[in-house]
């Protein structure tokens, strides 16, 4: 006996809903993959990295003009602040020159406005400065000896970072001799003659120092361009001992007991 086959009704696809179906679902996973990763880019941007430029010369040679760093802003909430630190901070007042509006085209904002939140852009760094931590609260720091080097605590350190002109010796453009006060900062520029740092604030009302709260965090790497990519140290063998000691404490210690 044959069995007759019956031949698929062509005016029929099966198959249709289910591309269809699938179709969608790659679109939802692919909106949903995106939007995780921007949040991912927000959150990263708002509490752990950030992105700025470098629009002056006044950190050369260590940062040159329009350098990219990435800044950690774990620094100084969970992370302290150590001497020879390069440090992004609001202006404390006075230090950056005035600015003109600049008019922009609403689209061009909007999507700088969108780099910017997501990390990809840096359109705030002339809002913010970066210079090295040389003193931190209670530091005496003092400019210069005879050979023309800072001071802290009465310890010459040796900046290997600085650039100073032909000519110059000191390794500032003016004398100072201050004491860092509690919760504030003393900031330089490696290239110290072309610096608007402290040494060169104190005639303002901060008298050259930076709360420490306006700090954004430390930057650590040169990410752009490619050629300059490099970490960004604080040097520790040229602020090594230059802590002041601790007076010794005549308090019995507690909760000690023989060793057995």
């Amino acid at each position: 006996m044959m069995t007759q086959i019956e031949a698929p009704d062509e005016g029929h696809d099966e198959g249709a809903p289910s591309r269809s179906r699938n179709v969608r679902l790659f679109i939802r996973d692919i909106l949903v993959i995106f939007l995780i990763a921007l949040l991912a880019s927000v959150l990263i941007k708002t509490f752990l990295i950030r992105s700025f430029y470098i629009p002056s010369t006044s950190m050369e040679q260590t940062l040159l003009v329009n350098d990219r760093i990435i800044v950690n802003q774990l620094v100084p909430s969970l992370v302290p602040i150590k001497h020879g630190d390069v440090v992004v901070f609001r202006d404390p007042g006075g230090w950056l020159y005035p600015r003109a509006e600049t008019e922009q085209n609403p689209l061009i904002a909007s999507l700088d406005w969108v780099m910017s939140a997501i990390g990809l852009s840096a359109s705030d760094s002339d809002d913010h400065l970066i210079k090295r931590v040389i003193g931190l609260p209670g530091d005496r720091v003092t400019c210069c000896t005879p050979l023309g080097e800072l001071t802290i605590n009465g310890v010459p350190i040796k900046e290997p970072y600085i650039v100073i002109g032909p000519g110059d010796t000191d390794a500032a453009t003016l004398p100072f001799d201050v004491t860092v006060p509690p919760d504030s900062l003393w900031v330089m520029g490696d290239n110290r003659y072309n610096s608007k740092d402290s040494s060169r604030n104190q005639d303002l009302p901060g008298k050259g120092f930076v709360p420490v709260d306006h700090v954004v965090g430390r930057a650590f790497v040169i990410s752009w361009p490619v050629d300059r990519w490099s970490w960004l140290g604080n040097y520790p063998d040229v602020f090594r001992g230059v802590e002041p000691e601790q007076p010794a404490s005549n308090a019995p210690v507690t909760g000690a007991g023989p060793l057995g």
